[in-house]
This record gives structure tokens, C-alpha cells and sequence, in this order.
């Protein structure tokens, strides 16, 4: 037997394990339990696509938490591709204390979830909330954010993009390996900032704006701890994300087969979205030494 032809394959041995055991595995498992009647405590039945049809024609909590969920990804994944992508541009400048300011727009990333929901309640506190302390300075009442259906859903879109930096950092990468004389050449030419940026810096960029697209799209679509730690749900309803949906189907009434047909198709939307998306993006991503037909 050669063995260093093995060699690599041990190497490489605790992570196939961790994938087998822990990603693979339960991802196998949950689609055999999702045509079972399993509960945690009691007697296994199997019920076929039962699951599947109970969710989508008699659970009304089904279409309303993926509504909800989709609502806010409609918000959230503009705005979060927005900020980082403008934030990045701002620190790929040469400022002063650069390198400051890329660990404060990165620590709140690495932050614990629950702790980002605990300081955000407080910031949303309709009664002393600093939010409302600073619109009461310029006149304004500010809303009692999280009890209001109104708002929110724009309160979590908010919170939701704290966490923004690992895509401003991503972002930050990608602007750095655009090489620096195609500029120079666009100013010897006499272009100015605005078509440089959409010129030279947003075509090359795409590669990392597709990545960044398709990692905020799988994030909106599993939001669950600043929800379920802030809200619970509500106020009626408006912030009942599809994975809260799953997660109370597993941990509160105890269905986990139902939660994992669920889950499933959560798996399945998302799966859809982000192949959408790989469609699309021949038309709209730029390689390297990639010429577009504009015909």
C-alpha cells in the first residue's frame, strides 16, 4: 500500500469526521425523520409527504413567517450589501488610524447574538431608550420600537445590520486587489471619482459583491436570536421569522418531524434563491480579463 498517497487524506481526516458526523449526518437524518410523526417522547409514526402537506394547505403560521422572513430580507440584504460595500470604500481610503477604525466597524460582528439583543433592547426601550433620547433632542417621539407593529420589522432590519462587518472586510479585500494604474490611466484620461467607481471599481468587484449577495440572502433567511431574544414573535406576529417558525415547531411543541420538513424547505427556497442568482450572474459578474458583449 503506498501510504503517501494517503497522507493527505489523514490530514484532512478530523474534518471529513466533523462533516460526517455533525453536517452531513443530521442533514441526512432530519430529511428521513421529516416523513415521520416523531416526537421527542412517545411513538414514531410514518406519514409519508404528510408533513409537507400539512404546512403548505392547513398552517396559515407557515405562509405567514415565510412573508414575514421575505419582507425582511427585501429590506435587510440591499441595505447590508449597502453599508458594507460604502463603509469598505471609506477604509479603503488612506486615513489616519485606518486600522482603528477597520476593528471598530469589525468587533460588533463577533459579538454574541444574545448580548447584541440585550444592548439593542436598550437602545430600543420606548421609555428610556437612548434612540428616543436622541430623536427627543431634535423634536421628534420616537415610536416604543419593538411593541409596535409598525416598526418593528425595521427595528430588527437595523440591529440585523450591526453585524456587517466580515462583508465590509470581505468588500475592503476585494477593492484592494483591483489594480491601482487602471485608475491613474481613467485620470490621465480625465475621468472623475463617480465613473471610476462605476467604471472600473463596481465591475471588478462584482465576483465579491456575488459572494456577498449570496451569504446575506442565507443569513436573512436564518434570522432567529435578535427576534426571539428581543420580540418573541411579535408584536402580532410582524417579526415571526421562518426560523422561528422552525425552531418553536422542534423546541416548543415538541414536532420534530414537522420541523424538520420545515426546515427542509427552508433548505429548498434558499436553494432556489441562490441558484437564481448564480443564473443572473453571468450577466452582471466581471472576471478577470472578462470582456462583456454589450450588444
Amino acid at each position: 500500500m503506498n501510504w503517501g498517497r494517503l497522507a493527505p487524506y489523514f490530514f484532512i481526516s478530523p474534518w471529513i469526521v466533523g462533516l460526517l458526523l455533525f453536517t452531513l449526518g443530521p442533514l441526512l437524518f432530519s430529511l428521513f425523520i421529516s416523513f415521520f410523526d416523531w416526537p421527542i417522547v412517545g411513538e414514531k409514526t410514518f406519514v409519508g409527504f404528510s408533513n409537507y402537506a400539512t404546512m403548505f394547505t392547513d398552517d396559515p403560521l407557515f405562509w405567514h413567517s415565510l412573508w414575514v422572513t421575505v419582507k425582511f430580507a427585501m429590506l435587510f440584504v440591499p441595505l447590508n450589501i449597502f453599508m458594507s460595500l460604502f463603509l469598505a470604500i471609506l477604509l479603503n481610503n488612506k486615513l489616519k488610524a485606518s486600522s482603528l477604525f477597520r476593528t471598530f466597524f469589525y468587533v460588533p460582528s463577533v459579538i454574541s447574538g444574545v448580548a447584541l439583543a440585550m444592548i439593542w433592547g436598550w437602545v430600543y426601550n420606548g421609555e428610556y431608550g437612548i434612540l428616543n433620547y436622541f430623536l427627543s433632542l431634535a423634536g421628534i417621539e420616537g415610536p416604543d420600537w419593538l411593541n409596535n407593529q409598525k416598526w418593528a420589522l425595521l427595528a430588527m432590519v437595523i440591529a440585523s445590520l450591526w453585524g456587517q462587518g466580515t462583508m465590509m472586510l470581505i468588500f475592503l479585500a476585494g477593492l484592494k486587489n483591483i489594480p491601482k494604474d487602471l485608475y491613474e490611466a481613467a485620470e490621465i484620461d480625465g475621468a472623475g471619482k463617480v465613473y471610476c467607481f462605476f467604471k472600473i471599481t463596481l465591475p471588478l468587484l462584482t465576483p465579491t459583491l456575488l459572494f456577498n449577495l449570496i451569504t446575506t440572502i442565507i443569513s436573512a433567511f436564518q434570522q432567529l436570536t435578535l427576534a426571539l431574544v428581543l420580540t418573541g414573535g411579535g408584536p402580532l406576529g410582524s417579526t415571526y421569522f421562518y426560523a422561528m417558525y422552525v425552531y418553536e415547531n422542534a423546541f416548543k411543541y415538541f414536532k420534530m418531524g414537522y420541523s424538520s420538513a420545515n426546515a427542509w424547505i427552508m433548505f429548498l427556497i434558499v436553494l432556489f434563491l441562490t441558484m437564481l442568482v448564480f443564473k443572473s450572474s453571468s450577466a452582471w459578474v466581471y472576471y478577470e480579463n472578462e470582456v462583456k458583449n454589450s450588444k
